[in-house]
């Protein structure tokens, strides 16, 4: 099958949604199917070989991301991959220009709903105005868009019933997870170079992974930091507010305690796992939570907030541990757990492998092609 996935964000930008469909385009690739991108133009410095790009400028309001121009006439390229599915990472304007070239295609269309876009309007919106505002126009919009795609994608099960409870009335929702890479991620990986390099010998070890963004919530956890003694705080990765999160950690008296890593590659990652003791996320965004999921998968207990995704898999005291307001007496429970909730850990993440994912996602892609050919 030939299937191509436009996205709103891609390389040079990494996040959640990059990292999803990176996986996903490898699970369908091993299981013989010819994958395609379209992302937004980056510039000439930062194109990759191989992927085809929308006309774009930079996002003002969040350095790495670029916007597409709208309107411009690129159904010529969705065209001419002669795909059999078109399949959308995001709701914003690339998928508007899927759903446009689909149509007039008439190929098929799914679409995966990554990211709760309401949650980010108070940081990133160009236009300011109250939540209450911009959550209405926000739904309006979404409810607006999921109704076209033949699915729409739910990383985890409270996306889907969120999605229903919010109104958004789809012709179909299928809840299939990005798949984990269960052979990288493993507790026999070894994190003693890591831990050398930042002088973690002896030293119980917090990791968080992930965008340093404002929605995050990452500030909280450096604030329990002055709850939990001997504990080092490693944060891995880079994003709009590490400033804040470093003066939060200067102000919580913890900032020998807080290391900042920036950006890890890929083929590092794993390692940085390893070297810890424990996971930890307060984040109420995720919509799948794949950087607690790799850390399980590495055998790390987790402690996170009891919302979305993460109440979707995590069983408090058996497989991690769920918080509401005390983070610090969850942080401590993950850090002095028992080798059965480790092991109950890895066994969950086992659960999301890149394999099974992509088999859902082929029978969905089956069920949209027939359908199509039915309607012709």
């Amino acid at each position: 099958m030939r299937i191509v996935m436009v996205t709103d964000s891609f390389y040079p930008t990494r996040d959640g949604v990059v990292t999803s469909l990176c996986i996903t385009k490898k699970g369908l690739e091993d299981r013989g199917h010819e994958v395609f991108i379209v992302a937004p133009d980056p510039g000439e410095k930062h194109r990759l070989p191989g992927v085809h790009y929308f006309p774009a400028v930079p996002f003002s309001k969040y350095e790495g991301y670029y916007v597409p121009i709208f309107p411009s006439n690129k159904r010529e390229i969705l065209e001419s991959l002669d795909v059999d599915i078109i399949h959308v990472h995001g709701v914003a304007v690339m998928a508007l220009k899927a759903l446009i070239a689909a149509r007039a295609i008439k190929k098929p269309l799914v679409l995966t709903f990554h990211t709760s876009v309401g949650d980010t309007m108070q940081y990133y919106s160009p236009i300011k105005m109250p939540k209450g505002i911009s959550d209405k126009l926000v739904w309006t919009y979404l409810r607006n868009i999921l109704k076209l795609p033949f699915a729409v994608i739910a990383p985890t099960e409270p996306v889907a019933e969120e999605l229903e409870r919010m109104g958004a009335r789809t012709k179909r929702t299928a809840v299939i997870p990005t798949g984990l890479d269960v052979d990288r991620f493993t507790p026999s990986n070894d994190g003693a170079a890591v831990r050398d390099k930042y002088g973690l010998e002896g030293k119980k070890v917090l990791i968080h992974v992930g965008r340093i963004s404002f929605e995050k919530n990452l500030d909280k956890v450096v604030e329990a930091m002055r709850l939990i003694d001997d504990v080092v705080l490693m944060i891995v990765g880079k994003g709009p507010a590490e400033d804040m999160i470093r003066k939060k950690a200067e102000d919580a008296g913890v900032e020998d305690r807080v290391i900042f890593t920036g950006f890890v590659s890929d083929e590092d990652l794993p390692d940085y796992y390893a070297a810890a003791d424990a996971a930890v996320s307060a984040s109420r965004f995720e919509t799948q939570g794949l950087s607690i999921m790799e850390a399980m998968a590495t055998g790390l207990p987790v402690a996170c907030v009891n919302e979305r995704a993460f109440r979707s898999f995590l069983e408090d005291g058996k497989n991690g541990f769920l918080f509401e307001e005390d983070m610090p007496d969850a942080i401590r429970k993950a850090l002095n757990a028992s080798s059965d909730i480790r092991a109950e850990a890895r066994r969950t993440a086992e659960r999301f492998s890149v394999t099974a994912a992509a088999k859902k996602l082929e029978d969905l892609y089956n069920d949209a092609t027939a359908s199509a050919g039915e309607q012709e």
